[in-house]
């Protein structure tokens, strides 16, 4: 059999080639076309396949989220009652517009009955916090440690909420007395009408922003 040099084939006069070589021809074509197609579709499907493991993925997660959920739904109910009822607790503890005067004055005789001295005890400004009100109150005194930590202690055993900052004790020149400085802030809850007055003022100081 005579060997075929591809040199000699004339590819632009197919129609002159033995009828055996055009059928080994198009087969040959025929074969490309469907592996290039085979292939193409394979890399379509595999880009399917990793789309939907992703989505699969995805679709475990939010049903492992949900499913736990569902399962600690009475444990979420109770942990809310339970937040519910502290919050409400802490809430009975801030006194009401009318109650702050009075808890000034068992501020004031807390003090008196801890032994100390008041050289300054100056209720300030009040600020609207979300729902409360804080009511900060600058105050110096003088007398001893022990003095200063009865104040403290009777403070925190007020059945109201009272907080201490900025705690400065200073050494007299002439004297064993000691002077504090500190801010009290006392803490109040809004009625419905200032807590709206003060929505709405957040309402316009936002839109005031923009």
């Amino acid at each position: 059999m005579k060997d075929i040099d591809l040199n000699d084939i004339d590819f632009s006069n197919i129609g002159s080639w033995p009828l055996p070589g055009k059928v080994a021809f198009v087969a040959i074509v025929c074969l490309v076309v469907l592996l290039l197609g085979y292939f193409l579709d394979l890399r379509s499907q595999f880009k399917k396949l990793d789309t939907a493991n992703v989505k699969e993925q995805q679709l475990k997660e939010e049903y492992r989220s949900k499913y736990t959920k569902v399962i600690n739904l009475d444990t979420y109910k109770i942990q809310m009652k339970e937040m519910e009822d502290s919050f409400g607790a802490m809430l009975r503890q801030l006194p009401s517009k009318t109650e702050v005067e009075d808890l000034l004055v068992d501020i004031s005789q807390t003090g008196l009955s801890s032994g100390i001295e008041f050289k300054l005890f100056k209720p300030g400004t009040e600020s609207f916090v979300d729902f409360y009100a804080e009511l900060p109150i600058k105050i110096t005194m003088t007398g001893t440690y022990h003095q200063f930590g009865s104040f403290v202690s009777g403070v925190a055993a007020l059945p109201r909420i009272v907080t201490l900052h900025d705690i400065n004790i200073k050494g007299g020149k002439n004297s064993s007395l000691l002077t504090l400085d500190m801010t009290a802030k006392t803490y109040r809850y809004l009625d419905a009408e200032e807590l709206a007055s003060h929505r709405a003022d957040k309402r316009k100081k936002k839109k005031g922003r923009r």
